[in-house]
C-alpha cells in the first residue's frame, strides 16, 4: 500500500493566500479567517463571541471599564486564530458602539498592548456599504436590491443593483440598544413593544424618506436579528433561514408578549444568548416593514464581514471606492479640478523629498495628503471666506464610503489648517496617525497650497526641499523669490505660522533647483 503521507507528492498545489476579517460589532465580534484559491473565497474557520458592547455604553457615551474589559479579553482570545496570517491580510472593523463612545481612544489603546492589528472604526455609511458588497459577492440574486441589517447598536440600509450600492443610510437604533431603553428589566409588554415600534418608526423616518425616492426589487435581511427570525418563525430540520412576511412578525411579537419575559423565550432555533435582544430586534423589524411597506424578506448568510473579505480579496479595494467618494465631492461642491492636481503634484514632489527623513513612508501618509491635496478647496462653493473651516465641516460630516474615522478625522484637520494661524490642540488624537505625523504631513500641505498661490502660473514652481527633524528647507532657482515679491512675502508669514509646529522654515534661492 503507497505511504499516506506519499499521495499528494506529485499534485500540483495551487497558489493560495489566507486572509482574515474581524468584525466588531455592538453585541457580538465576529471573525471569519479564509483562503483565497483562484480567485475563489474558502471560508476555513468562523469565531463569534457574545460580547455586548453596547450593554457598556453610559446615556453620556462612555465606555465602562468592563465592557472595555471584555472586548479586550475577546481579541486576545482570538489571536490563535490568526497566527500565521499577514498583518495586511488582516482587517478590522469596528462599528456602532465604538463610532459613539467618547472614549474610544482609550479602549483601542488597551487593545494594542495585547492585540498588534490595526483596529478601524467605520461610519455607519461605511458600514452599509460593506455589508452590501458582501451580500453583492455572495449571493447570486439579479436585479436591484435593498439590504436590511439590524445591527446592537445600529441598523443600516443599502439599495443597489451591481456590485457598488446606489445609496447607504444609517440609523442609530440597535436590539441592544432597544433592550436597555424598553425591556431592562426583560418583561415583556405589549405597551413596551408598542413603544419600541413607535419609536423604531421615529427613528426610520428621514432614512426612510430617502430610501423611498430609489426601488427596488428584491428585499435582504442580514445578520443576527434578521437570522433569528426566520429561524424562529419557520422552524426546520435543517436550520435553515427561511423568508418572512408581516404576519409572521406580528404573530412572533403576540407570541412573546403572551411569554412575559425574555427568559421564558424557549423558541425552537432561539440561543440563550439572543433571547434578551429578540424582541427589540422583532420591533425594529416590525417598525422597518410598515415604514417600508414590505411584503416579505429573505435572508442573506453573508454580511459585514464577508464585504471586508472581498475587498481583502482584491475584487475592488477601499482605495477604488475612496477615488469614486473623492470624484463625487468634486463635482457637487464644483472643485477647480484643474488647480486641485496642480496643488497634488506639488505635494506629491516635496512629499517624495521628505517621506525617508520625516519617516512618512508608509502609503497611508502619501494617501491623506493626496486626498486633502485634491479636496482642500470643497467649502469654496459655500463661502471664499474661511474657506478652510468649510471645506474641514464637509469633509468631517459628509458619509465618504472607503474611508474610516481616523482617516476622516485626520483630512478634516489637514484641510482645516491648510492656510493661516494653526491650532495644534484641534488635532485628532487617533492611533493611526501620530501628532508629530499629522504635524508634518500639514507642513507639506500648507507649502503645496502656498506655492500654487498663483493660480494662473502653467508651469510648477521648481523647489528642492530638505528636512532634519524640525527644520525645513527650502531652494528655489536662481532670482525665483526676487521676481516673486508676493510668494517671498507668504513664505516669510508662513515662517511665523509654523513655529507653532515647532517647525522652522527656512528658504533661499540658489543656482539650481531639481
Amino acid at each position: 500500500m503507497q505511504n499516506l503521507y506519499q499521495i499528494f507528492d506529485n499534485s500540483e498545489q495551487r497558489q493560495t493566500e489566507t486572509i482574515a476579517a474581524l468584525d466588531i460589532g455592538s453585541n457580538s465580534f465576529h471573525l471569519v479567517v479564509a483562503r483565497v484559491v483562484a480567485d475563489a473565497i474558502q471560508v476555513t474557520q468562523r469565531v463569534k463571541h457574545k460580547v455586548r458592547l453596547a450593554d457598556g455604553l453610559d446615556d453620556k457615551n462612555i465606555l465602562s471599564k468592563e465592557a472595555m474589559q471584555r472586548g479586550v479579553d475577546t481579541l486576545e482570545s482570538m489571536l490563535d486564530s490568526l497566527a500565521g496570517v499577514s498583518t495586511h491580510s488582516v482587517r478590522i472593523v469596528a462599528t456602532h458602539t465604538l463610532r459613539r463612545a467618547k472614549n474610544t481612544q482609550s479602549f483601542l489603546r488597551m487593545a494594542r498592548k495585547v492585540f498588534p492589528y490595526p483596529i478601524e472604526v467605520i461610519s455607519g455609511a461605511e458600514e452599509a456599504r460593506l455589508i452590501y458588497t458582501g451580500i453583492a459577492n455572495h449571493t447570486d440574486i439579479e436585479g436591484s436590491r435593498l439590504i436590511i441589517d439590524i445591527g446592537g447598536g445600529s441598523t443600516e440600509f443599502a439599495v443597489g443593483k451591481e456590485a457598488e450600492p446606489e445609496l447607504c443610510k444609517s440609523v442609530q437604533m440597535g436590539c441592544v440598544s432597544y433592550q436597555k431603553r424598553f425591556f431592562c428589566d426583560g418583561k415583556i409588554t405589549r405597551t413596551a413593544v408598542e413603544k419600541a415600534i413607535t419609536a423604531a418608526q421615529q427613528d426610520l423616518e428621514l432614512a426612510c424618506t430617502n430610501l423611498r425616492q430609489t426601488s427596488w426589487q428584491h428585499n435582504l435581511a442580514s445578520s443576527g436579528t434578521a437570522k433569528a427570525i426566520a429561524l424562529v418563525a419557520h422552524p426546520n430540520e435543517e436550520n435553515k433561514a427561511q423568508p418572512f412576511n408581516q404576519h409572521d412578525l406580528q404573530l412572533l411579537l403576540a407570541r412573546c408578549i403572551e411569554k412575559g419575559e425574555s427568559s421564558a423565550l424557549d423558541f425552537d432555533g432561539l440561543t440563550e444568548d439572543r433571547k434578551p435582544v429578540f424582541v427589540p430586534g422583532l420591533c425594529i423589524m416590525l417598525a422597518v416593514f410598515q415604514s417600508l411597506n414590505l411584503s416579505s424578506v429573505s435572508i442573506s448568510q453573508a454580511a459585514l464581514r464577508e464585504g471586508v473579505l472581498s475587498e481583502l480579496q482584491g475584487k475592488q479595494t477601499s482605495q477604488s471606492v475612496r477615488v469614486r467618494s473623492a470624484q463625487s465631492l468634486a463635482t457637487r461642491y464644483d472643485v477647480d479640478t484643474q488647480y486641485a492636481h496642480k496643488v497634488l503634484n506639488t505635494c506629491m514632489n516635496l512629499y517624495g523629498q521628505v517621506k525617508h527623513d520625516w519617516e512618512l513612508e508608509a502609503a497611508k501618509y502619501r494617501f491623506m495628503l493626496g486626498w486633502s491635496a485634491l479636496l482642500h478647496e470643497v467649502g469654496l462653493q459655500v463661502n471664499s471666506r474661511g474657506i478652510q473651516k468649510h471645506s474641514s465641516y464637509i469633509l468631517l460630516n459628509s458619509d465618504l464610503p472607503g474611508f474610516n474615522q481616523d482617516q476622516q478625522k485626520a483630512m478634516g484637520y489637514l484641510v482645516r489648517y491648510h492656510r493661516k494661524k494653526i491650532q495644534t490642540e484641534d488635532a485628532p488624537a487617533t492611533l493611526e496617525f501620530s501628532q508629530i505625523c499629522l504635524a508634518r504631513m500639514l507642513v507639506i500641505l500648507r507649502l503645496s497650497i502656498l506655492l500654487n498661490i498663483n493660480r494662473q502660473v502653467v508651469s510648477e514652481t521648481s523647489v528642492t526641499c530638505t528636512v532634519k527633524d524640525a527644520k525645513l528647507k527650502l531652494r528655489f532657482e536662481h532670482d525665483y523669490l526676487a521676481n516673486n515679491s508676493l510668494l517671498m512675502a507668504d513664505l516669510l508669514k508662513e515662517q511665523k505660522y509654523l513655529e507653532t509646529l515647532n517647525i522652522n522654515l527656512s528658504f533661499k534661492e540658489g543656482a539650481t533647483a531639481t
